[in-house]
């Protein structure tokens, strides 16, 4: 069931998305294959059509997934889903089949898209991958073309971000290492 408060996102907002330098759960799906993998490097790349890069590195199952449906989606996290997405990095789905049950993170499917987005982030993107093979086999770097994207209303409406007022569920996670999050914290505007 899609969350009441999740709106589309234009193409040309889309961008901004990704400016406050989130964690993305990178999610991938195949003949009904799923895997997701928390990915502190996204970052968005050009604005219309929006495009991100994102590393996936060859070690990981959902590397295995985009390669083979030429598709990943994106989703923000928000604080409310800390401990699920430092499962999803910590364990492989080559070494546990189940691990996306067992990380507590529910998949939500969403009309047009071809991936399921995990509940609990505060925007989701859908990209077509852009191929550029040397970059993927050298620097496990891929381009992606967003084809679809939606946002939570609490946080994200007019094409900007507003977590000032926001509930910490709904703040963005920032990885460090060893399990150290940041939140996304109160908002300084200069005239």
């Amino acid at each position: 069931m899609l969350p009441d408060t999740m709106i589309s996102v234009a193409q040309d907002k889309i961008y901004r998305l990704f400016n406050i330098g989130a964690t993305g759960l990178v999610a991938a799906e195949f003949q009904g294959d799923v895997d997701v993998m928390p990915a502190s490097w996204v970052c968005a790349l050009d604005l219309v059509p929006a495009k991100v890069t994102a590393v996936i590195d060859k070690t990981h199952y959902t590397r295995k997934l985009v390669e083979q449906s030429g598709y990943f989606a994106i989703g923000l996290p928000g604080a409310g889903i800390v401990k699920e997405t430092l499962y999803l990095g910590s364990v492989s789905k080559f070494d546990e089949a189940d691990k996306i049950a067992k990380s507590g993170a529910k998949l939500i499917k969403v009309p047009d898209s071809p991936i399921p987005m995990v509940e609990g982030c505060v925007a989701w993107v859908v990209f077509k991958v852009i191929p550029e093979f040397h970059n993927e086999q050298r620097y496990d770097l891929f381009i992606g073309e967003a084809v679809a994207a939606w946002a939570d209303s609490r946080v994200f409406t007019d094409g900007h971000w507003h977590f000032e007022a926001a509930d910490d569920a709904l703040r963005t996670l920032h990885y460090v290492a060893g399990g150290h999050f940041y939140r996304i914290g109160e908002a300084i505007h200069v005239a």
